[in-house]
This record gives structure tokens, C-alpha cells and sequence, in this order.
């Protein structure tokens, strides 16, 4: 724990967002982060394109090959980085080390490539990491009530499920206090 210049206490905790591949992880930290994000985006290559499915994100030119980090001070008393993870299955491996000490987690989705998710889900609740899900509402897909989408994914009732823009500010930051609020209130139940 830190303390701010007047000796109080700042909570630090870790998020992870998480999703498949081109669902917005990297343009959210970079929309919601007070400092420049740390980015570990490469340009896609022809070699990839076997390995690739570009299905929905034909346009993509750009994917993040280890993490994106940011940070974000919701109030003096709470402090939050981020940690958005790759999308692609080759770089999976990278989420075991990601979601070491991560309080909860953030699982981008987009309506047009549900499917996507799944993985992200599951690997939360293996490793019983508290989640929510953001639908990201890229312009033009279609939109879903929330409860359409808790279905869809098979996700718990008490599983918050919201929409946001992850190019917007505020609304990522909605996210994650929606994400921060959630814990608490699932760890007090917990006793």
C-alpha cells in the first residue's frame, strides 16, 4: 500500500481486460490511462495470415504481441493499472503471468465476434478471478439487451454485464468502477 503526501492511504490494484483478438483491450487503456500507455503492438505480417482469423476485423494492421498497461486514479484513494492482454492464442501464455495478484478483470467483447470471448471467460473463472463483461459497441454491429448477452455467453446471474465505448473515457472508467464495485461486494458476501 502507498501513501499520498498527507499520509493516507492509496489503494493499488491490478485489472486485467482481457478478449479475443480486436476487441478494443489496447484502445481502451489508451483512452482511459492519465499517463502515455506502454503499448506492445507490432504490425500483423503475411506470415500471419494463416494463423490470423482476421473474420470480422479485416482492417486490423496492428496486434499486441505481449501487453498494454496503463494507469488510471479513479479517486485519492484508489489507484488502478491496467493491463490489457493479446488477443491471439499464440500469445495466451503470456495471461498466466499477467493475471498474477490482479484483483479482477474487464472481458471485452464485441456482438459481431461473441464467440471471441469465451476463452477470456473461462480463463477468469478457472482461476476464480471476479469479472464483468463491456460490450464494446462498435459503430455499426448490433445491439443487444444485457440479458441477451448473459445468455449468450452462459454467464452467472450476479456476473455484471454493461456496454461501453471503449474509445471514450469516461465510459472505460464506468467499467472499471462498475469492475471495483463488484468486488467488493462479491469479497463481503464471501465473509
Amino acid at each position: 500500500m502507498a501513501y499520498t503526501h498527507s499520509d493516507r492511504p492509496v489503494i493499488q490494484a491490478k485489472i486485467m481486460i482481457g478478449g479475443g483478438f480486436g476487441v478494443g483491450k489496447t484502445t481502451a487503456v489508451g483512452a482511459v490511462s492519465e499517463i502515455e500507455p506502454l503499448s506492445t503492438e507490432e504490425l500483423l505480417t503475411a506470415a500471419s495470415v494463416t494463423t490470423d482469423c482476421l473474420d470480422g476485423v479485416e482492417d486490423k494492421s496492428h496486434t499486441t504481441v505481449a501487453l498494454d498497461w496503463g494507469r488510471i486514479t479513479i479517486h485519492t484513494g484508489l489507484v488502478l493499472y491496467l493491463f490489457g492482454t493479446p488477443g491471439q492464442e499464440r500469445y495466451w501464455f503470456m495471461w498466466d503471468e499477467l493475471c498474477l495478484g490482479a484483483l479482477g478483470a474487464i472481458v471485452l467483447a464485441d456482438t459481431r465476434r461473441l464467440q471471441a470471448c469465451f476463452q477470456a471467460i473461462d480463463f477468469f473463472e478457472r482461476r476464480r478471478i471476479p469479472f464483468i463483461v463491456a460490450v464494446n459497441e462498435f459503430d455499426g454491429a448490433d445491439r443487444y439487451g444485457t440479458e441477451e448477452v448473459r445468455a449468450a455467453l452462459r454467464l452467472a446471474t450476479g456476473v455484471p454485464v454493461l456496454a461501453c465505448d471503449a474509445r471514450k473515457r469516461h465510459s472505460v472508467k464506468h467499467v472499471l468502477i462498475t469492475l471495483v464495485e463488484y468486488v467488493l461486494t462479491t469479497r463481503s458476501h464471501a465473509g
